[in-house]
């Protein structure tokens, strides 16, 4: 993948300021460390910044049509390149270069912007269309690859800035890092930052399935911006699902992940894959192996946990497809000492640790020479794969007698049991209402909530009083009202978990940052639409997950992999909390500095960290509260590293943009540029 970036007059009365574009470019070098290009335009500017996996020689951005009126800088792979190359030439194209973004010009010319519905993969694209003086920015349809956005006003020009990454809009030096505590609000709600809400103040994600189209008219006349939807997660109404013989099924989803994972092996550089030990990655392992005559490399983590360790589990796969396995330790020290480049890489507080884990796995990646790995998100979040689906699942049982809500009733008696602190009923209602009803993700979100109640400063929360988080989803509440409820659920898992934060701050910004792209066959178009349209029984059979995925792995893996249960994948929490951790973990949660960002009552974090120390492990009380002091570090540790530097005796990205932005090559704090980044 790459990284892009751009900048428009929408008033059409200046020119893009000098170097304001190509220092966007530089903060994004770790996406694309092979080479850059630009397009420079009186309306725009746009920038590439390019990691060479498909027509290494001849693929350097923008690419034009053949008449040179439709530029493209492009971040992704379309997987589908070579038939839809043939299908073009066909219909008289004619191609300058071998890669996969030469389609999409060609795409735009026959189709303009129905063309997102025929582009098959994982990207983040900016076309501009100089004979109808139009600009579309838009992203796939999952939202593998990401891409920001902001409007700008300085003076009587209105700005239209956008970037692969929040660093390279910061870079500009038209964008002020300012908090949107509504960001905040979403991890305190979320784990992560799903979008269009971001940390920043006027910086928006752009969803998945989305584009912006930017309409010029005649010359200085202001430009036109909307939003638009081409594509979106649905599901069929109840009662419409498909269901079959055992075997047919099984046969047309083989049928479909072997065709999605060969797509994904096309590159011109060789392509591994990460394995955990878990079903989803080891079929993806298995999969790909039947394609190459040498099995490919297998990349596993090791957490320094006996509870946690599964390269036992990876090793038993490694070993019965053949793969040279490397594997990458990780335990508290990995936690502590990373910490601070996951949050500077992500963009955003990342209250799960397991991210840095992957971040390192990435960096061995890439150390090896490696540029594409495949992987197996996707599997969870199509087929109910997270312990709180079961758990939602038995508690639906309590709801026999009609107009009975006993689930809920036994919801709100752990609450008092625990001694934990409660919404109000209202505020619970319009959640409800906000999502359709009830789903399994409103359980375990609720467990990340209640920290709001716990540690939210009095400001905070009044300026929060009216911010529902779920309404910032944007939900078709029509479409969901008429789905089975168990697809709700698996509705909000792609919409948050996955989007905002499994391709997000654990898959592209952590894998990206180390120059590795990572690829999917889970979020394969066609295998969505294959799942999707499934009954239930079919992918949660009793209390067993992912069942039709387990039919299929029996046929390529060992038994007691197809069939072992679904592990969390997660690392080490409780050394935020040792008195022998790090300096910048006590400075940052000093009474001082939580007054000075103002998010958290500071008596209440103190409270909370050392009551923290003597509740029983494993308990839900104590997995609720270490996830609400992992967000207040990481939401302390983020704005330290992005708004005000002054926190802690850490290194922070604003040195790094400002020097970017002035032609520099060191930070204020004296570090090197780019410190602690692998570029």
């Amino acid at each position: 993948m790459c990284g892009i970036a751009g900048i428009v007059d929408l008033t059409g009365h200046n020119p893009v300021p000098a170097g304001a574009v190509r220092a966007m470019a530089a903060a994004l070098t770790h996406r694309g460390p092979d080479e850059d290009g630009f397009l420079d335009r009186p309306e725009l500017c746009l920038a590439s910044r390019r990691l060479s996996i498909v027509g290494l020689a001849d693929g350097r951005q923008p690419i034009f049509n053949e008449e040179g009126t439709i530029g493209v800088v492009y971040n992704g792979e379309l997987f589908d390149y070579p038939e839809t190359r043939a299908e073009l030439e066909g219909r008289g194209h004619r191609f300058r270069t071998h890669t996969d973004t030469e389609i999409i010009p060609h795409r735009w010319e026959e189709l303009q912007e129905r063309m997102f519905e025929r582009l098959h993969g994982q990207f983040a694209v900016a076309l501009w269309d100089a004979s109808r003086r139009r600009l579309v920015v838009g992203r796939d349809r999952f939202g593998i690859c990401p891409l920001y956005w902001t409007r700008q006003t300085r003076g009587s020009t209105d700005w239209l800035l956008f970037a692969s990454e929040i660093k390279g809009l910061l870079a500009s030096d038209m964008v002020e890092a300012k908090a949107d505590p509504r960001g905040i609000n979403h991890v305190f709600t979320f784990f992560s930052v799903p979008g269009p809400v971001t940390c920043f103040q006027g910086v928006e994600y752009l969803q998945p399935g989305h584009y912006l189209k930017v309409q010029f008219g005649t010359p200085g006349e202001a430009a036109r911006i909307s939003e638009h939807t081409y594509w979106e997660i649905d599901f069929p109404d109840k009662g419409d699902e498909v269901s079959g013989s055992k075997k047919q099924l099984v046969d047309e989803f083989e049928a479909l992940m072997l065709k999605a994972t060969e797509k994904r092996l096309r590159a011109d550089v060789p392509v591994v894959s990460y394995l955990s030990g878990g079903v989803d990655s080891s079929t993806v392992v298995a999969l790909a192996c039947h394609f190459r005559e040498t099995p490919i490399p297998a990349f596993t983590i090791r957490i320094k946990d006996p509870l946690l360790d599964e390269t036992s589990e990876a090793g038993v796969v490694a070993r019965h497809l053949g793969c040279r396995p490397v594997v990458v330790d990780f335990g508290s020290t990995e936690v502590l000492s990373s910490y601070p480049e996951l949050i500077r890489a992500a963009e955003c507080p990342v209250v799960d640790t397991s991210c840095a884990a992957l971040m390192m796995l990435a960096r061995e990646v890439h150390r090896q020479g490696y540029k594409v790995a495949l992987t197996g998100e996707g599997a969870d979040e199509w087929l109910a794969g997270y312990p709180w689906d079961k758990a939602s699942k038995l508690l639906g049982y309590l709801d026999f007698l009609p107009g009975l809500p006993l689930s809920q009733l036994a919801r709100r008696l752990f609450l008092r049991l625990t001694g934990s602190p409660r919404f109000s009923k209202d505020s619970l209602r319009r959640t409800h209402e906000a999502v359709g009803g009830h789903n399994p993700w409103l359980d375990i979100y609720g467990l990340m909530s209640l920290n709001k109640l716990r540690f939210f400063s009095p400001e905070m929360r009044q300026t929060l009083t009216e911010h529902l988080p779920y309404a910032d989803l944007r939900p078709n509440l029509d479409r969901i009202k008429r789905w089975h409820p168990f697809n709700r659920g698996l509705y909000f898992a792609g919409r948050i978990h996955l989007n905002g934060h499994l391709l997000n701050a654990k898959g592209d910004r952590v894998a990206m940052h180390s120059s590795v792209e990572t690829r999917y066959p889970f979020l394969d178009e066609d295998v969505f639409a294959f799942l999707a349209r499934l009954h239930p029984r079919w992918k949660m059979r009793g209390f067993k997950e992912k069942y039709i995925l387990r039919l299929l792995a029996e046929r390529w893996l060992p038994k007691e992999i197809a069939w072992r249960s679904k592990a969390m994948f997660q690392a080490p929490f409780d050394s935020f909390h040792l008195d022998e951790a790090p300096a910048f973990v006590h400075q940052l949660l000093s009474e001082e500095a939580l007054r000075r960002t103002g998010y958290f009552d500071a008596e209440a974090v103190l409270h909370w960290r050392q009551a923290f120390r003597t509740m029983r492990s494993g308990g839900m009380l104590r997995i609720s509260t270490e996830m609400g002091l992992a967000g207040v570090l990481a939401t302390q540790l983020w704005h330290q590293t992005y708004i005000d530097d002054s926190l802690a005796d850490l290194p922070s990205v604003a040195g790094r943009v400002e020097s970017l932005a002035n032609g520099r090559e060191t930070v204020k704090t004296g570090h090197p540029a780019g410190a602690g980044l692998v570029e």
